[in-house]
């Protein structure tokens, strides 16, 4: 068998409504050899019988993003690997633009992002995040990163931490190369943003990075993250 060119790694936990949709319209990645393995973390819905038919490897871990990529990057095959969320769809081209930074001397990267609400609001919010991406070089798991395999084993992978661990590793990548960006935009679904409040989501995020960024303990501002996410249900 053929060594894939790229693994694509999906970290899920009670995505029954999105992970059939995503695998089927990643059918052809499978079909032109690359790898898709699905990492569930301890789902109580049918997320696991839904994605086992349309992966090449569906693993069962303890849950966090973190845990479950890790364990998802250790399985894989593929020379790069693709962090993929499950409420985000990779754009057309993706396939090629990810042979062409196998092809670069960059050693990580990410995509532009477009939220699927059509609603002009969240047009600006993209703007927003590609352009900060850009100019601080640091991507979010959003962005659908990607690293080479030799790299992310040196680093030796995520940050085990409940909050902030692709902003973490964003970091160490920077020490080796700036990230490769690409223009085609993944479109991520707003439905989270929609459910907690735009202007909330937007406040709470921000605020959440600059304290990260102050040193704050991932734990204590995963615990922060929680509480308001659930006060925002509430009140919907």
């Amino acid at each position: 068998m053929k060594t894939p060119l790229i693994s694509v790694i999906i970290p899920v936990w009670r995505e029954a409504t999105n992970i059939r949709p995503l695998l089927v319209s990643l059918a052809d990645w499978r079909e032109a050899g690359h790898e898709l393995i699905v990492v569930d973390g301890g789902s109580d819905d049918d997320t696991v019988s839904l994605a086992r038919a349309g992966c090449d490897h569906l693993l069962l871990t303890s849950p966090g993003r973190a845990t479950q990529m890790n364990a998802g990057a250790r399985q894989a095959t593929g020379a790069v690997l693709v962090f993929l969320h499950a409420d985000t769809r990779l754009p057309p081209l993706a396939m090629e633009r990810l042979a062409e930074f196998a092809d670069s001397g960059y050693h990580w990267g990410r995509f532009d992002v477009r939220l699927s609400a059509q609603r002009p609001l969240f047009r600006v919010i993209a703007w927003f995040m590609n352009v900060r991406s850009r100019l601080t070089g640091i991507a979010t798991g959003d962005q659908a990163i990607f690293v080479r395999r030799s790299v992310f084993d040196c680093l030796h992978g995520f940050a085990e931490q409940p909050l902030m661990e692709d902003v973490e590793l964003c970091r160490r990548l920077k020490r080796i190369s700036g990230p490769y960006c690409i223009n085609e935009p993944v479109v991520t679904d707003s439905r989270r943003w929609e459910q907690n409040g735009v202007w909330r989501s937007i406040w709470l995020m921000w605020r959440l990075r600059w304290r990260y960024w102050r040193g704050e303990s991932p734990e204590v501002l995963a615990r922060e993250y929680r509480s308001d996410v659930r006060q925002a249900h509430v009140h919907s």
